[in-house]
């Protein structure tokens, strides 16, 4: 088999096209989150602990070139070494957020899962249930 025959046969299983589905779904559903928790869920703890904006925490490590703006984006810009803890505390949450979010997803495929009916019993074949009862006679 060539490896043009074997890739195509491999991309065409049923279950690389779901993965493919569940990637590109998940990196839009990503995008939702970042816009839920960065527009929306941040601000609303930022007022919470007085009007503190979680994007702007930072502790520059270097020196800082004369004339550059003390702003997180100046520094960066400038190429001072900043240690940005804000942006993690907003990644950490809009993390925290997508996991949970996933997460009660699964618990409720799981559940309409288990609400199903068990599919019946496939009927037994004839040859098996007459094998059944010459077993049994020679049983007696």
């Amino acid at each position: 088999m060539s490896i043009a025959s074997e890739f195509k046969a491999f991309a065409l299983k049923g279950n690389v096209m779901d993965l493919a589905v569940g990637v590109i779904i998940g990196g839009a559903f990503g995008k939702i989150v970042d816009s839920l928790v960065a527009d929306i869920i941040m601000p609303i703890v930022g007022m919470v602990f007085g009007k503190l904006d979680f994007s702007s925490l930072y502790v520059v490590l270097g020196s800082v070139p004369a004339g550059t703006v003390n702003t997180l984006a100046d520094l960066k810009k400038a190429g001072v070494p900043v240690f940005a803890y804000g942006n993690f505390i907003t990644v950490a949450v809009n993390f925290a957020i997508l996991a949970f979010i996933i997460f009660m997803m699964v618990k409720q495929m799981n559940r309409l899962k288990a609400a199903e009916p068990a599919p019946a019993p496939a009927p037994t074949p004839e040859n098996i249930t007459l094998l059944r009862e010459i077993r049994d006679s020679l049983k007696k």
